[in-house]
């Protein structure tokens, strides 16, 4: 810093202010500034900062994988709304390991990151214990429930599930199947989807458990094992739409017409849910609205203010198409 001031012939404080508060320097002194900053290759120390703001201007996010689209949109969201208010995003990928969610949670606050988003409302006592005692916003997310750690933003998996077994039902599909990972959100959305089909008599249900994160070879592979326990199968829901894309892969490849021969439904809205053939009937769960929503959370309450609905349920739809 104290070179890029003599190239500029500014004060070192002038530097700082024009790095950090620029609308605060004029726009002559600005631009030398700025200039001096290139042809040094400058970049500020950051950590050096944060130690004198006791803020290190950064978020971190821990997903389960970045592999899945459904995930993605949702970072899209959260980094684009803090990107604007001067945040930055640190993520990390757990595929669905609580050790590696205990690993990264720890390495996150040594870093003193000034808040954190979390996948789901489900993790180890010793996560929970560090970021209750961390003293940052904290939102989990994909999910509810009554007793967050500091705020969450999502919808129900139970009765996500629930609903499109109804919908399901309500067409006269009455010998179904699940194909989904074997993680919390899936168990749950299988957990309402069994409840709903409970209900109704002379229903049945064949289940295809994957391993978590399982994506288009796993969906046909599923669907295998679905019509070997059923072949009069009638209809698959399954945990999100790579899955489904593959079930329907499997059923062009056997011959199986959709949704005449057996229907086939998916879970989060995708993109490709729209543009594959036929199209695939899915349960809309607003991924990247969930970004934007935590990170209007997080920026509250890093700005000192209130929020007076930590749980928000941004609930979901059943978008209908060809498939179902």
């Amino acid at each position: 810093m104290e070179d890029v001031a003599r190239l500029a012939g500014v004060s070192m404080m002038t530097v700082s202010r024009a790095i950090r508060e620029p609308a605060k320097v004029a726009p002559a002194t600005r631009a030398r500034v700025s200039a001096a900053i290139a042809d040094l290759g400058y970049v500020p120390n950051l950590t050096a900062g944060s130690l004198a703001s006791q803020r290190s201007g950064i978020i971190a996010a821990i997903v389960p994988t970045i592999d899945n689209s459904i995930f993605a949109e949702t970072m899209r969201g959260l980094t684009a709304t803090l990107t604007a208010a001067g945040y930055q995003v640190l993520l990390g990928q757990t595929a669905y390991d609580e050790n590696a969610e205990e690993a990264l949670v720890a390495a996150f606050l040594g870093r003193r990151v000034d808040g954190m988003l979390v996948t789901g409302v489900n993790h180890s006592a010793l996560t929970r214990q560090r970021l209750i005692k961390a003293g940052i916003p904290v939102v989990e997310t994909w999910d509810l429930t009554a007793d967050p750690i500091d705020m969450v933003v999502g919808f129900s998996n139970h009765d996500a599930g629930r609903a499109i077994a109804r919908y399901l039902l309500d067409r006269g599909y009455l010998r179904l199947g699940f194909a989904g990972g074997n993680d919390d959100r899936t168990r749950s959305r299988l957990a309402g989807f069994e409840a709903a089909i409970r209900r109704v008599k002379g229903a049945s249900l064949m289940r295809a458990m994957l391993p978590a994160g399982t994506s288009f070879r796993g969906g046909r592979e599923a669907l295998g094992d679905l019509l070997a326990q059923d072949p009069g199968l009638q209809a698959v829901f399954c945990s999100n739409d790579a899955i489904a894309v593959g079930a329907l892969m499997e059923c062009r490849r056997r011959g199986i017409e959709v949704p005449r021969d057996l229907a086939i439904a998916g879970f989060a809205d995708l993109d490709i849910a729209a543009e594959v053939t036929p199209t695939l009937t899915s349960v809309h769960v607003g991924a990247r609205r969930i970004g934007e929503e935590s990170a209007r959370l997080l920026l509250a309450r890093l700005a000192g203010l209130a929020v007076e609905t930590p749980v928000l349920d941004l609930s979901f739809l059943i978008m209908a198409r060809e498939s179902a």
